[in-house]
C-alpha cells in the first residue's frame, strides 16, 4: 500500500477529488458533512492502474498497488489536524482550485510539506470546468518548485464532470511507484492520528505505518505512559488482517487501554526500542535561529508539542519539549508559530540525547560540534562506550570500533591499553606483595563495562588470572623479601626436605603474604601454611621415591627424604594431586 496526503486551501475540492477517485466518503463526521468542509482527518483508498495502464493490479494480500489518501482539513482553524495527517507520510497531492488559484492555506500547507521534507508530490488543479487551469498550474508549479517537492507533475481535473481523472490515476501510479521501499524489519512507531471507541470492540487507534509491521497479538508500548497494550485486531482497507507490513493505513483494536489512556499524537512503539526525549538538537530549514520566537509548537508525525527554542548557531537550535517524544536522529518535523499562523522552519533532528549546556559559551561550542562532526560518532565519543541497543534506539549507526559487542570511542580505545598497564603498575608499586590488581578495581579505574576489561588486558599484554590482573612473568620481590627468600633457599639447599618451623619463618620475616608472593614468583612451594620447601622440591622428591620398591609407606618415603612426618604427609598429598603417586586403600602408595 502507498499513502498520500492531500493538502490545499479550504473548499478547493480535496474531499470531492478523493471521493471521485475512490467512490468513498472521506468526510466521516456528521459535522463535516453538514458544514461541507473537512474538520478532521478523512481516509479513503483506491487501486491503481498497472504501469501500462492496462487495468487493475490484484494480488493475494490485497495491499499491493493500492493508494490510501489521508484527506486533511484545509481551513486555517484546523491546520493542526492537517499536520497530524501530513506528518507521517512521504508523498502529497497538493490541490488548488482553478477558479480561485493560490490561497492562504495553499501556502501554509505547502510550507508544512516543505518543512516536513516531503520530496514526492503531485499538483492537482481542480474545478477545471469553471476556469482555464493553465495560469493556476504555472503559478502553483513555480511556488512548489522552490520547496523540497521540486518540479512536480501537474494534472487538471473536474470532480463534477470526471474530466482528467484517468490521467490523474496514471500520474498517481507513477508517483507512488517511485517512493522508497519501507524496511519491514524496522522498529514500529505508529503515530496515532485518530482514537475512538467501538461498542463491543473497545479502543481503536488509526495511523500511517511507515516502517516495520504490525500483527494480531503484538505487544506495543505507549509513548506517553510507557504502558503496554496488545493488538487485538488489525484492519487495513476496511478488512480484518492477521498482519500488515509498511507502508499502510491501519486501524488497531487495542487491549489493555481505554479511550482516555491514549491520545492523538502518542505513538505505539516496539517495546524497548525507543527512548523518549525532552530535549533535542535540530537543524533548521527556513528561518534562522535568531529569527524564531522562543515559544513554538513542534510537529513530528501526528504529535504536536509545545517547545522552548534555544539558538545554538545560525541554523541549529535546541528544543526543550513540554512532553517527551520518541525521536531518533534523522527524524524530520516542523516548527509552527500559532500566534502568527505560519511555519517558520522545518527541522531535522541531529541529536535526540544532547549534552547539557552549563558553561558560558557552551551553546556556540555545541553549534560548532554539530557543524563539524558526524553526530553519531560524536555521540559515541561523548558517551565513550555505548551498547548497540542504545545507539539503535536513538537512530545512530556510527562507523566506530566495536569491541566485545560494544561501540567504543576510537580515541578511548587507543588509550585504554596504556592506561590499564599504568594502573596495574601503580597498584604493584603500592602493593608489592599483592598477586595482582583486582579486575573490578581496574574496571572502575578505567570507567568501562566489565565485558571490555579482558579485551583491554589482552591488548595491554597483561595477564588476567583468578580475578587479578598483573604483568606476565613478573617475579621481582621487594628487597627485604628477596633477601629472606635467598636465606631460606640456602638453608634448603643443604637439606631439601628440612622445612623450617613457623618460628624460623617468622624470624626471617616471611609471613603468609611474603610466602605467597615468593610462591607466585616461582621461588618456593607451600605445602601448608607453615610447611615451605624450595621450588624444585616436588621433582626431587619423586626422583628419590623411585629408589623404593612399591608399594611404599609414609615411613619409607619419610626416610628416603630424610625428613619428618610433618613434611612427608603434605608432600605425598601434593604428589598425589600432581599425579606422581597414587594412594591405595591400605594407605600405601605406588608411583604412577
Amino acid at each position: 500500500m502507498h499513502v498520500v496526503a492531500t493538502a490545499g486551501h479550504v473548499d478547493h475540492g480535496k474531499s470531492t477529488l478523493v471521493r471521485a477517485l475512490t467512490d468513498m466518503e472521506p468526510d466521516r463526521l456528521a459535522e463535516e458533512q453538514w458544514r461541507g468542509l473537512t474538520v478532521d482527518l478523512g481516509f479513503a483508498w483506491t487501486r491503481l492502474p498497472t504501469a501500462d495502464g492496462g487495468g487493475d493490479v490484484v494480488e493475494a494480500d490485497g495491499l499491493a498497488d493500492v493508494v490510501a489518501f489521508v484527506d486533511v482539513p484545509g481551513h486555517e482553524r484546523f491546520v493542526p489536524n492537517m499536520l497530524a495527517g501530513a506528518g507521517p507520510v512521504t508523498a502529497a497531492m497538493l490541490v488548488v482550485a482553478a477558479d480561485e488559484g493560490w490561497q492562504a492555506q495553499s501556502a501554509e500547507h505547502l510550507a508544512a510539506l516543505d518543512a516536513f521534507g516531503v520530496s514526492r508530490g503531485l499538483l492537482v488543479v481542480t474545478k477545471a470546468d469553471r476556469a482555464d487551469p493553465a495560469d493556476v498550474i504555472a503559478d502553483a508549479r513555480s511556488r512548489v518548485a522552490a520547496t523540497t517537492l521540486g518540479d512536480v507533475p501537474a494534472v487538471a481535473v473536474s470532480g463534477r464532470t470526471g474530466a482528467g481523472l484517468d490521467e490523474l490515476r496514471r500520474a498517481l501510479a507513477d508517483l507512488v511507484r517511485g517512493l522508497p521501499e519501507p524496511d519491514p524489519a524496522a522498529d514500529v512507531r505508529l503515530w496515532a492520528d485518530r482514537v475512538f471507541t467501538i461498542r463491543g470492540a473497545g479502543t481503536v487507534v488509526t495511523g500511517t505505518l511507515g516502517a516495520g509491521r504490525v500483527a494480531v497479538g503484538d505487544e506495543l508500548e505507549l509513548s506517553g505512559s510507557g504502558g503496554r497494550v496488545t493488538v487485538r485486531g488489525v484492519q487495513a482497507l476496511g478488512r480484518d488482517r492477521g498482519e500488515v507490513p509498511a507502508v499502510a493505513r491501519v486501524a488497531l483494536n487495542l487491549r489493555g487501554v481505554d479511550r482516555s489512556g491514549v491520545h492523538r499524537g502518542e505513538a505505539l512503539l516496539t517495546p524497548g526500542a525507543w527512548r523518549p526525549t525532552s530535549e533535542v538538537d535540530v537543524r533548521l530549514r527556513g528561518d534562522k535561529a535568531g529569527e524564531l520566537h522562543r515559544d513554538l509548537v513542534l510537529h513530528v508525525g501526528a504529535a504536536a508539542v509545545s517547545c522552548r527554542v534555544r539558538p545554538l548557531g545560525d541554523d541549529t537550535v535546541r528544543l526543550a519539549l513540554a512532553q517527551p517524544l520518541p525521536l531518533r536522529y534523522g527524524d524530520t518535523g516542523l516548527l509552527r508559530d500559532p500566534g502568527e499562523h505560519r511555519v517558520p522552519a522545518g527541522v531535522e533532528i541531529l541529536d535526540p540525547d544532547p549534552p547539557a549546556l552549563r558553561r558560558r559559551g557552551a551553546a556556540r561550542e555545541r553549534a560548532r560540534d554539530l557543524d563539524g562532526s558526524d553526530p553519531a560518532v560524536a555521540y559515541v565519543r561523548r558517551c565513550r562506550v555505548v551498547a548497540p541497543v542504545e545507539l539503535r534506539a536513538r537512530g545512530f549507526h556510527p562507523d566506530v570500533p566495536v569491541l566485545a559487542g560494544l561501540y567504543v570511542d576510537a580515541d578511548l580505545l587507543a588509550e585504554l591499553p596504556a592506561r590499564a598497564a599504568e594502573r596495574v603498575d601503580a597498584h604493584a608499586a603500592a602493593e608489592p606483595l599483592a598477586a595482582g590488581m583486582p579486575v573490578e578495581a581496574l574496571r572502575r579505574e578505567l570507567g568501562v563495562p566489565s565485558v571490555l576489561v579482558s579485551r583491554i588486558v589482552d591488548r595491554a599484554e597483561l595477564e588476567l588470572r583468578d580475578g587479578l590482573v598483573r604483568r606476565p612473568g613478573v617475579s621481582v620481590l621487594p628487597h627485604a623479601v628477596e633477601r629472606a627468600v635467598q636465606q631460606l633457599e640456602r638453608r634448603l639447599a643443604a637439606g631439601p626436605f628440612q622445612a623450617p618451623e613457623a618460628d624460623d619463618l617468622a624470624e626471617l620475616g616471611l609471613g603468609q603474604r611474603e610466602l605467597a608472593a615468593a610462591e607466585r614468583a616461582g621461588r618456593l612451594v607451600r605445602l601448608t601454611d607453615t610447611v615451605v620447601l624450595a621450588a624444585g622440591a616436588p621433582g626431587l622428591a619423586a626422583q628419590r621415591l623411585a629408589r623404593l620398591e612399591t608399594p611404599f609407606t609414609v615411613s619409607q618415603a619419610r626416610r628416603v627424604w630424610d625428613t619428618t612426618r610433618r613434611v612427608a604427609v603434605p608432600l605425598l598429598e601434593r604428589l598425589d594431586a600432581d599425579g606422581v603417586t597414587r594412594k591405595r586403600d591400605d594407605g600405601t602408595r605406588d608411583l604412577s
